[in-house]
């Protein structure tokens, strides 16, 4: 039987849903019907009224994984069972498994998305939604531990909906405004990409972009698959953004847009074939919340770079580096508003982006649309989205190290190597203050120019090193100075850092 408790992955639940030589099934049918049980008694907590009566209603999209259909089935069974109304929107995304809760043609009281995001395709999850927002990590700890099973009397009626149709409708409608141009297809005469990566966002291409204008020519991988046999639908992973920036530049194409399985990520390729993703695509999207909100702060996750800070105060900006985890910057980004500090935007190098003005929502067909506004504005004035990000510096040289704690107790170790790591006396390595997660450092000579960062992993047993260097050929003495010091603690696995000394 599968411990529940095992199955939260901080805000969202994920398990293994497909075996495999190396995995066993963990969210099991049993284990979904546990998690619905938990999710009702947790709905309770503010509709109590409305689930005696009869009228609580969820709505239930899945990603195009595999395990999807059975696993939505066995959720929206229990459902019924338990008197819920249940409406199945199929497949769907989870930006518009929030707004099933906020669209008047619907308004359910929870969305419920079945997905793992970029995960492989053995993996499957569940996030949960209500009319306020996204489930915290005590929401799922309430829904992982109390999952006796409730009953008004009633059984619940299915409905299937598609949710798509309105909410593509919804993004065009936005982007026509935004665009503030006087024709209904103010992307006409320009091509954009689409790489799917065969997840759940290929209706992008169809139902927004070409109803805008474009056309799409070279778009790729909009068809459900969820074997994903072309690339990991990930905007932070090499082989997918090279997959993209190939069709950008083969087709050149005006822009080329990546969605994460689960449509809630998306990085952009300009028609130079850069890649905006992580700092760059940050870069872009606090350039325009800072042209409409001047003054206004952007909370990103730990890992970005000093240049990007540089980048966001030159604009009258501010930067609050905070904890990574969507959840996290999203929450800070709250935070910081009701505290009477402006905050428009929330986003992770990962490409999580929640703006103010879209419910702190993390969409990433919202994030592409903020800057699919722009290029007719830019296009009348001769520019390029390249030239949004114009005077933003890049490092010279950036490294991902990833190490393996083997210990049971990781945590406390990762912990004690960050503190410790702290008083480890190294000329040209200085203590930077500016960082809530893991330790930073600003690095000089006689180790070139730069940052780097050691951080505790959320969800998983490693450190993970991140470093940038606007000097070259000064990694290895970074790395070999790290290499002396993490030799202390043999429950650190260095073997993917000494693959690179």
């Amino acid at each position: 039987m599968t411990d529940l408790a095992k199955l939260q992955n901080g805000s969202d639940i994920r398990g293994i849903a497909i075996a495999t030589d190396e995995w066993e099934v963990t969210l099991t049918t049993e284990a979904v019907k546990s998690i619905t049980s938990g999710l009702i008694n947790w709905l309770r907590q503010s509709y109590e009224e409305a689930y005696q009566d009869g009228t609580l209603s969820i709505g239930v999209g899945r990603d195009s994984r595999l395990s999807g259909p059975n696993l939505a089935q066995t959720l929206m069974e229990e459902a019924l069972a338990q008197g819920i109304q249940v409406v199945d929107f199929g497949l769907a995304t989870t930006p518009a498994m929030f707004m099933a809760t906020q669209y008047e043609e619907f308004s359910c009281h929870a969305g419920i998305m079945i997905t793992a995001s970029h995960l492989p395709y053995y993996f499957n999850g569940i996030k949960i939604f209500s009319k306020k927002g996204g489930a915290e990590h005590e929401d799922i700890d309430f829904i992982l531990e109390r999952t006796q099973p409730s009953s008004n009397g009633k059984t619940g009626q299915l409905r299937l909906a598609d949710i798509i149709t309105p909410y593509a409708a919804d993004l065009v409608e936005k982007i026509r405004r935004g665009s503030h141009v006087a024709t209904q297809k103010p992307l006409a005469g320009m091509r954009i990409i689409v790489d799917a990566g065969n997840g759940a966002g290929g209706f992008f291409a169809e139902q927004v972009l070409e109803v805008l204008g474009a056309d799409t020519t070279g778009s790729q991988f909009l068809e459900p698959d969820g074997t994903f046999p072309n690339h990991i639908p990930n905007p932070d992973n090499k082989e997918a953004m090279a997959s993209i920036q190939a069709a950008v530049l083969e087709h050149k194409a005006d822009l080329g847009i990546i969605f994460d399985t689960d449509v809630d990520r998306a990085a952009v390729v300009t028609s130079k074939g850069e890649i905006l993703n992580r700092n760059n695509l940050i870069a872009v999207l606090s350039q325009i919340v800072l042209t409409e909100y001047p003054g206004t702060s952007i909370v990103t996750n730990s890992p970005t770079s000093d240049h990007l800070k540089d980048f966001i105060e030159k604009l009258g900006g501010k930067q609050i580096r905070y904890i990574s985890g969507y959840r996290n910057v999203i929450n800070r980004a709250i935070a910081a508003n009701q505290a009477g500090v402006d905050c428009q935007l929330a986003i992770e190098t990962s490409g999580h982006a929640a703006f103010k003005e879209n419910f702190f929502l993390d969409d990433g067909t919202y994030a592409a649309a903020k800057i699919l506004m722009l290029l007719p504005q830019l296009a009348h004035k001769g520019q390029k989205v390249d030239d949004l990000i114009a005077d933003l510096r890049q490092p010279v040289e950036t490294q991902e190290v990833r190490f393996k704690l083997e210990r049971e107790d990781f945590k406390a170790l990762g912990h004690q190597v960050i503190t410790d790591l702290k008083d480890y006396p190294v000329t040209g390595w200085s203590f930077n203050p500016e960082n809530e997660e893991g330790i930073r450092f600003i690095l000089s000579e006689p180790y070139g120019r730069g940052w780097f960062l050691l951080r505790l992993s959320l969800h998983e047993p490693l450190l993970v090193l991140q470093i940038e260097n606007d000097l070259p050929n000064f990694m290895p003495a970074v790395l070999k100075t790290l290499h002396v010091f993490l030799s202390r603690y043999p429950d650190v696995n260095q073997d993917k850092l000494l693959e690179l000394i």
